[in-house]
């Protein structure tokens, strides 16, 4: 099998990454992880799209220092990707999520909560989360039984105030306390004579940069490859496709062997790739990847909003179809707005896709087991509220359950422009 290199690619389908990462160490100076930060992105440009995109360059991106042993990879994870579902495909035994405080504007008592419950279904999967000092604080005390690490940064708080906080810490919780921002011989002795576990800052590293490429396949091939995997093509069937085609191979490559994944040896059949992942995996990826795909030629809007359209119908399918429907659910959101980052009637790009029965008669005909789901995501999108009443009730969904599937939905889009 001749491996895809980068040579192979064109360069109009090349971006360049730029990712960074920092020790985290312990009080003898051993390094126990590294955390991840990608350069390449500007905040304010930062959209439901590429925040899956972002998790997985960050993973996929990270040099053999980072890859070997079993140090773990601290982070920064918003609360829209905790929602999103892109997690399903990273491993969790190393990764550490750091999870900010809710927006100020959203830090009511019952979002505090409703955000706790999705903490606590991502720390049930095996993720290690880390907070900052907002955790000990009461609005936030129903957080804190699932912090592992809390962060704090020695450079801003005051010697009083990081020695009280260390204090309540210690009575109330077991996680480990992370000194941020060391940045002088005098502060690090002074965290670590006040008890703090780990360490991390320039005194000990500036963080290292590391210059990489990404690659976006064309659409035609993601869609190609959903096909077959739609149709449960054999292993030879899909790992030909892969062959074919080198961005498309490249990025799967990349993504199975990063340290997101969490395989012990390197993967470089794509039979072997394709047995790992498994269909279902491999769906989700080809259909976060056609989002990303598309980008370039609609507005990133688009891709944000096919996304959580797919997410939130597979959240209201959950409460009243088999899992094969709520897969089903998921791919009528997701393909509801392929022909507007394709430029084509909707009808004709579906020609070209193998789509289960209950899919195309949604999609063309607003008919069948799925079109309620579409109509009444589609009604929580435009805040139609009579529609919005009407399917609920047709689908004996209850308010509350429909609000509670759109803010996962949704949390992980909120604020991505701000």
């Amino acid at each position: 099998m001749n491996t895809p290199i980068l040579s192979d690619i064109p360069a109009s389908d090349l971006a360049i990454l730029t990712i960074a990462r920092q020790p985290v160490l312990d009080a003898k100076h051993s390094v126990v992880g590294y955390e991840l930060f990608d350069r390449s992105i500007k905040r304010q440009d930062f959209t439901a799209a590429s925040d899956a995109a972002l998790l997985f360059n960050l993973l996929s991106s990270a040099d053999s220092e980072v890859l070997s042993g079993h140090k773990l990879i601290f982070i920064n994870c918003t609360h829209q990707t905790l929602a999103a579902g892109h997690l399903e495909l990273i491993e969790p035994e190393r990764v550490v999520l750091e999870i900010p405080p809710m927006p100020l504007d959203q830090s009511e008592p019952e979002d505090i909560e409703t955000y706790r419950q999705i903490l606590a279904n991502v720390h049930q999967r095996g993720f290690k989360l880390a907070f900052d000092e907002t955790v000990l604080t009461p609005a936030y005390s129903t957080w804190l039984t699932l912090a592992s690490f809390i962060k704090l940064d020695v450079s801003r708080l005051e010697v009083a105030q990081l020695k009280a906080i260390v204090a309540q810490a210690n009575q109330s919780t077991s996680a480990k306390l992370v000194a941020e921002k060391v940045e002088t011989a005098e502060q690090f002795e002074h965290a670590n004579t006040l008890g703090f576990h780990l360490f991390q800052g320039y005194w000990f590293a500036k963080p290292v940069l590391i210059k990489g490429q990404t690659i976006r396949p064309a659409q035609a091939v993601i869609i190609q490859l959903i096909n077959l995997v739609r149709k449960q093509a054999s292993t030879t069937e899909i790992e030909e496709v892969l062959k074919h085609d080198p961005t498309l191979s490249f990025n799967l490559l990349r993504f199975i062997n990063s340290a997101g994944f969490g395989l012990s040896c390197e993967v470089t059949s794509f039979k072997h790739a394709v047995m790992i992942l498994g269909l279902k995996k491999l769906f989700r990826w080809a259909a976060l990847l056609m989002t990303s795909a598309s980008v370039g030629a609609s507005s990133p809007a688009v891709g944000s909003a096919a996304v959580v359209r797919g997410r939130l119908m597979e959240l209201l399918a959950a409460e009243l179809l088999s899992p094969e429907e709520c897969d089903n659910a998921f791919v009528v959101g997701i393909f509801s707005l392929l022909d507007t980052m394709m430029g084509i009637p909707l009808a004709e790009a579906l020609a070209s896709i193998s789509l289960p029965q209950t899919v195309t008669d949604a999609l063309l005909y607003n008919k069948g087991l799925l079109a309620p789901f579409l109509q009444l995501t589609l009604a929580c999108e435009s805040a139609d509220d009579t529609a919005f009443a009407e399917t609920a009730m047709a689908l004996q969904l209850t308010g509350d359950q429909v609000n509670w599937a759109h803010l996962q939905a949704l949390a992980w889009a909120e604020n991505m422009t701000r």
